[in-house]
């Protein structure tokens, strides 16, 4: 199999690379909007949150998980978009020496849709831990922890993971585009799905504890869905991220022990 051939770091983009940049950028604010419009409906007068005020724990219907599915869904391509724009710009630099025009674009997309089908996976799989906990009334009417010892141990396990070796090794294939692309590189358009999936789990592996912390400082708290947002950001691009993720580890750590200690 024919290696694909590097690119030039210091490149100007294309044309054609400033449209596909263009339009994930416009998909990033309209994801932003669309949290920002979810957040105002759901603190509206009859809400889920507004009957979460008056004490009371109701079963969700089929149109309140559709929502919250829609919600996690939108916040993740919020928050992780941003961090995968190198990661797709080297893709498409790629493909273009690689890949024919009709069928470069068709693998491009498919590498984009496997990774966004990877974040889905984990949006449905917080939908439902939100619904379990909602049930057992360990969240309050802002959506996050109104149980001391579930913040307390969600702030821990995210801690204790920013120094575990499957953070760093994830977080290494998501600093290094390049590198990633050259060693899990699979020809023809089919190769852009299973790379995007690929890319997207070792996303999903770097994040997944992270996005936890959503329970504790709360689900639709925008303010801190965008300090997480801008600190994945962070990690995955400045030299230093490996040492940044340690060090917020710590003070997660930190957070975490002293809410136990409070609580004792």
């Amino acid at each position: 199999m024919a290696e694909p051939q590097a690119v030039t770091p210091g490149k100007r983009l294309s044309g054609e690379q400033l449209l596909f940049l263009f339009c994930l950028l416009v998909l990033i604010a309209l994801a932003w909007l669309m949290l920002l419009r979810m957040s105002r409906d759901m603190g509206a007068p009859g809400a889920m949150a507004d009957v979460a005020m008056a004490g009371m724990v109701m079963p969700w219907s089929l149109a309140d998980a559709l929502v919250m599915f829609t919600m996690w869904v939108v916040m993740m391509l919020g928050m992780m978009l941003p961090s995968a724009l190198p990661m797709l710009l080297i893709y498409q630099q790629m493909l273009r020496k690689r890949i024919p025009s009709p069928q470069r674009h068709f693998a491009l997309l498919l590498f984009c849709s496997a990774y966004v089908l990877v974040w889905v996976g984990f949006a449905l799989g917080a939908t439902a831990l939100q619904w379990a906990l909602e049930q057992l009334a360990l969240l309050s009417p802002a959506m996050r922890s109104s149980s001391t010892s579930l913040a307390a141990g969600l702030l821990l396990v995210a801690g204790v993971y920013q120094w575990l070796p499957g953070k760093a090794a994830c977080l290494e294939h998501c600093r290094g585009p390049l590198h990633f692309l050259l060693s899990y590189w699979r020809p023809n358009v089919l190769g852009g799905w299973r790379m995007g999936l690929a890319h997207g789990a070792y996303c999903l592996g770097c994040c997944w504890a992270l996005m936890g912390l959503l329970f504790v400082v709360g689900v639709m708290n925008l303010f801190w869905v965008a300090m997480i947002g801008a600190f994945i950001l962070l990690e995955k691009n400045l030299p230093q991220g490996l040492w940044l993720s340690r060090i917020c580890g710590l003070l997660l750590l930190g957070w975490g022990l002293w809410l136990l200690l409070g609580q004792g």
